[in-house]
């Protein structure tokens, strides 16, 4: 997930969910992180509103979803979560904790830069903590090739980019869909026309059944609690 984001008006979502904690004078915890969310969703709704890059607003979205589910866990004790939910809130919270230690550091570093201050070594100081003395026979070909080493193994720290191809599903989409299988014929039930589809399809179609029957356009019926739904085209 990228979080290197930052322009004068904008930064990215570890670093605004870091300066709404600041802001409110709090350590970084669970608690915390409740007590932010409204602020973290107000942010994320104006970012929308905005219209920046959709790859911006989804970095914000995962972080936002991981949020509501800390706060619905601190109104909902009792709420009992999967352990890839509990892994995802303590994945939010220790990454942040890190981010602080970095944008310290980066500030930090960015002071000692700006002085343009120059330092030199010596031999007989190689044995001192915090001393750098390179080998009197060290070429800046050799000191580059090593710092690109370095930047390459903190690079493998880096979480993979990965790519998910989300199909959108309407509920305009299913109501055609099932219009089409009363051409196929008369009576049809739910299991049939949700069986093997994805959590978000079977949804998708019983709000179309839903929709159709408030046109009147279909009729439904249950015999008894949790049987299933028989749909028939309503006879004009």
């Amino acid at each position: 997930m990228p979080y290197e984001i930052k322009t004068d008006k904008f930064s990215g979502p570890l670093d605004k969910l870091l300066e709404l904690i600041e802001e409110k004078k709090m350590e970084i915890t669970t608690i915390s992180l409740a007590e932010v969310t409204a602020d973290f969703l107000d942010y994320l709704k104006s970012l929308a509103e905005e219209s920046k890059h959709p790859s911006v607003i989804a970095d914000f979205v995962v972080v936002a979803s991981r949020l509501l589910l800390i706060k619905s866990k601190n109104l909902l004790p009792s709420l009992e979560l999967s352990n890839e939910e509990e892994a995802d809130i303590k994945d939010l919270e220790s990454r942040l904790k890190i981010y602080k230690e970095y944008k310290i550091a980066s500030i930090n570093i960015g002071k000692e830069w700006n002085k343009n201050k120059q330092s030199f070594s010596r031999e007989f100081l190689s044995n001192m903590p915090a001393v750098f003395c390179p080998p009197s026979k060290l070429t800046i070909e050799e000191l580059e090739a090593s710092i690109c080493k370095v930047v390459s193994d903190l690079q493998k720290l880096v979480p993979e980019k990965q790519s998910i191809r989300k199909v959108v599903i309407t509920v305009k989409e299913k109501m055609e869909e099932l219009m089409l299988r009363f051409t196929e014929g008369a009576n049809h039930n739910f299991c049939d026309l949700s069986c093997q589809k994805s959590k978000m399809e079977v949804i998708m179609i019983f709000l179309a059944i839903l929709h159709l029957l408030r046109d009147r356009i279909i009729e439904a019926k249950q015999d008894g609690q949790f049987s299933d739904i028989i749909i028939n085209k309503k006879q004009d």
